[in-house]
C-alpha cells in the first residue's frame, strides 16, 4: 500500500495518547455488544497480548514518552509511508472519507469518530482497557482504539504475515463498527456467543465494510491503487484471527459455541464480499446463515 505523495493528511482525527493509560490497569469494558466482546477475547481465549514491540513493519521506530506530535510529523502521504502513526492517520482519513460520502448519497450524516492510540492502558467510556484486548470500538464515546504494538503481536503471536495493508484492515474493521453504531446495528445484538450469534453476525460485517472501503480506497484521494499484496495481506490478518485460529492456539481445541468474531474462513469470506462487491448493501450478514 502507497499513499499518495502530495495527499495532505489531517492528523486531527487521531489523538495521541501514548504514554498515558492508567496506573494498575485492570478491564472494566461496558458499552454493550462491542464491550462484552473485547471481554471474551481477553478473558474466555486466556489470551495474552501484552509485550511485543513496535509496528513491526520495517518503518521508523515511534518516540517513546508521550508519543510524537501527529500535528508536525504527519502532514502528507509521504510521511504516512515512513512511519506507522502516520499511516494510522491516512488511514483514518481515507476511511472517513469513504464513508462520509457514502452516509450523504444515502441523505444520511456521518459523524467522524476519532482514533487514540495508546501504550498499555487506557481509559474509556466503555470502562478501563489494557493492550490485552486489541484494537477496539467504543460505542460510548465514538472512538477507536489502538496500542500499535498490536501490529507487532498480529504477526509474533497470530501467525499473519503483516504489513501496512494488515493495519488498513484492522482500522477499517473498527470503524466498521462506528458505522453500525452510527446506523443503528449495534443495538440489535445482545451478548450471545456461538457460531450463528449476533456477535459473529456483527464481527462479519465489519469485516465486509472494510473489504468494501478497500475496493474504493484509491478514490477516496489518499492512496494510490491497491495491488493484489495489498488485499493479500488484509485476508491474511483477517483468517488469523478468526476464532477457530485463536482458540485451537490458545486452547488446543475448537468450541463453536463460544464464538464471537467468525472462523478464518468466515472473516475471508465477507472480506472479500465487500472487496468483490464494493457495495455496503452486499454486507447483510444478518439474513439466513453465516
Amino acid at each position: 500500500m502507497d499513499f499518495r505523495d502530495d495527499a495532505q493528511l489531517d492528523s486531527s482525527q487521531v489523538e495521541d495518547g501514548r504514554g498515558g493509560g492508567f496506573p494498575g490497569g485492570g478491564l472494566a469494558v461496558g458499552g454493550g455488544a462491542v464491550g462484552v466482546i473485547v471481554t471474551i477475547i481477553a478473558l474466555v481465549f486466556g489470551l495474552d497480548l501484552g509485550g511485543g514491540g513496535g509496528g513491526g513493519t520495517g518503518t521508523q521506530p515511534l518516540p517513546s514518552g508521550t508519543g510524537a506530535n501527529l500535528a508536525s510529523q504527519c502532514k502528507t502521504g509521504s510521511d504516512a509511508d515512513q512511519r506507522d502513526d502516520c499511516r494510522i492517520v491516512g488511514i483514518v482519513n481515507s476511511v472517513q472519507s469513504y464513508w462520509s460520502g457514502q452516509f450523504k448519497e444515502s441523505g444520511r450524516q456521518y459523524t467522524k469518530a476519532s482514533t487514540r492510540l495508546f501504550s498499555q492502558a487506557v481509559n474509556t467510556a466503555c470502562g478501563q482497557a489494557t493492550s490485552d484486548v486489541g484494537p477496539f470500538y467504543c460505542p460510548g464515546d465514538k472512538k477507536v482504539y489502538l496500542d500499535l504494538t498490536f501490529f507487532q503481536q498480529l504477526k509474533s503471536q497470530f501467525g499473519a504475515e503483516g504489513g501496512p495493508f494488515a493495519q488498513a484492515y484492522v482500522v477499517a474493521h473498527e470503524y466498521g463498527h462506528h458505522v453500525q453504531d452510527l446506523l443503528g446495528t449495534m443495538d440489535k445484538v445482545g451478548s450471545k456467543t456461538g457460531a450463528q450469534s449476533g456477535s459473529v453476525r456483527l464481527e462479519l460485517q465489519a469485516d465486509c465494510y472494510a473489504g468494501v472501503w478497500s475496493k474504493h480506497a484509491a478514490s477516496t484521494g489518499y492512496i494510490t491503487a491497491l495491488t493484489d499484496q495489498d488485499i493479500e495481506q488484509a485476508l491474511d490478518a483477517a483468517q488469523a484471527v478468526g476464532d477457530d485460529r485463536i482458540q485451537q492456539k490458545a486452547r488446543g481445541r475448537v468450541d463453536p459455541d463460544s464464538f464471537t468474531h467468525g472462523t478464518a474462513e468466515q472473516r475471508k469470506k465477507w472480506f472479500t464480499t465487500g472487496y468483490e462487491s464494493g457495495d455496503a448493501q452486499r454486507c447483510d450478514t444478518f439474513s439466513g446463515s453465516v
